[in-house]
């Protein structure tokens, strides 16, 4: 069994709500650097950013109460703490749009880092579909979330991770299957 760390930290709740997406853009930003700067953090950060990958290949209905049970727990915590359940907030996140990109490519743009040239945004090929050939200009990092993608000779499956080397090029990206993926890269990667 292993040993439960307790993150001393009083930004711990904000790390985790980085970890979960759950913090609007601003406070994300400063969340961020207070992870970049904070060993206790950054180790939690880490840590969750495994666990929420892995939830994120799971189906929706799996992770989220039904609403009858989401009733009920709020009932039980209400009755024990003996405050009223909050009202469901109307002005909660809402998920990026879904943009087509190129035939069989759609994307939804997650964040942007305009000094360092970076953009983290989930893709989604279409059966069939397949990507230009390209050469990296920074690090591309890819995880797989669902169905198969190939670059080049290798098969990802979900929960694969891909770096790309800045200089790199991938000659042939596809996805027989369609697949959803995380993707994090340089914004001024060549196409050719």
């Amino acid at each position: 069994m292993s040993d439960i760390q307790i993150n001393p930290c009083g930004e711990s709740e904000r790390t985790c709500g980085l970890a979960l997406g759950a913090l609007a853009p601003g406070e994300a930003a400063a969340a961020r650097l207070h992870v970049a700067g904070c060993a206790d953090c950054r180790r939690e950060f880490e840590s969750l950013q495994g666990l929420v990958d892995d939830l994120a290949g799971w189906p929706s209905d799996v992770v989220s109460p039904s609403p009858l049970l989401q009733e009920r727990l709020e009932a039980r915590i209400s009755a024990e703490t003996g405050r009223p359940s909050p009202a469901p907030s109307r002005t909660g996140w809402s998920a990026p749009a879904w943009e087509g990109v190129a035939p069989g490519i759609e994307c939804q743009l997650l964040a942007t880092d305009t000094d360092r040239h970076r953009v983290s945004m989930l893709v989604r090929l279409a059966p069939g579909a397949s990507y230009p050939p390209h050469t990296h200009a920074g690090v591309e990092e890819l995880h797989l979330l669902d169905g198969e993608l190939w670059i080049d000779e290798r098969k990802l499956t979900p929960g694969d991770y891909n770096y790309g080397a800045p200089g790199a090029s991938d000659e042939r990206v596809w996805s027989e299957t369609g697949c959803t993926c995380l993707l994090v890269t340089s914004t001024d990667d060549r196409l050719r």
